[in-house]
């Protein structure tokens, strides 16, 4: 609990000291990745001050064009060490509420990160329209197929936005693989613990070889390919490969 405790109240610090300056200056420049990259390195930095290690493999797989970012989401913890892998800066489709948090809400809205309304399915269209229309013009993005965490780390089925998104924007799905993260933050747990989370990327998926009629295809492919680098025990029961403990 003094992990927990200790990224609460020094982050809570630098939020609040480094956020309304670059806010500002993020306004009136226009220009995001002061803001962003001192967002990200600072979440960072308190995540390995207590004790949590983040391991990246595969980067050189990862193509230099626009590309979807789809990363399986099993603990809080898991966000940081996928973001903070990934070698560019992205986008986010979050879930509407947290937009509401001051200055951190500001600071997603300043750096194009799309609210979603999951409960509402026009409302969700729209947002992936809009997702799309960034990605057109040169945005990567990073969605989390799986649409909420995982309850026990295991992958589970995906939901149809991110490939109906790719398809949208004929951009390459890229797998990232996270592994660990549960160990380190439970669901619904505030506990932090020491330990080490493995982010990997995969081959990318050329999404634009797909059409809208074969999203379910994809959809299944990016889903196996995953469940199939994930470590036994964080694959679906009944998966090939899966440990049933």
């Amino acid at each position: 609990m003094l992990r927990t405790l200790f990224i609460a109240v020094f982050l809570s610090l630098y939020i609040l000291i480094l956020g309304p300056p670059l806010l500002l200056y993020t306004l009136v420049s226009r220009h995001i990745d002061p803001l962003y990259w001192a967002g990200l390195k600072g979440v960072l930095f308190f995540v390995r001050a207590v004790g949590v290690r983040v391991r990246v493999e595969g980067r050189e797989k990862i193509p230099e064009e626009v590309c979807l970012f789809v990363a399986n989401h099993t603990s809080s913890a898991d966000a940081p060490a996928v973001v903070g892998a990934i070698p560019r800066r992205i986008a986010v489709l979050l879930k509407e509420s947290l937009f509401k948090w001051p200055i951190v809400g500001q600071a997603f809205t300043l750096a194009h990160f799309i609210p979603v309304n999951r409960k509402d399915r026009e409302s969700a269209i729209s947002s992936v329209e809009k997702a799309a229309e960034a990605m057109r013009a040169g945005q990567s993005f990073l969605i989390y197929p799986e649409g909420t965490r995982s309850p026990d780390g295991r992958l589970q089925e995906f939901k149809k936005g991110a490939v109906v998104l790719a398809i949208k924007a004929g951009v390459p799905v890229v797998p990232v693989l996270c592994s660990g993260a549960q160990r380190v933050m439970a669901k619904r747990s505030m506990v932090v613990h020491a330990g080490e989370i493995l982010v990997e990327f995969l081959d990318p998926i050329d999404a634009s070889k797909y059409s809208w009629e074969e999203r379910d295809i994809l959809n299944q492919r990016a889903h196996d390919a995953m469940a199939a680098g994930l470590p036994p025990d964080q694959r679906p029961l009944g998966f090939p490969g899966a440990s049933e403990g």
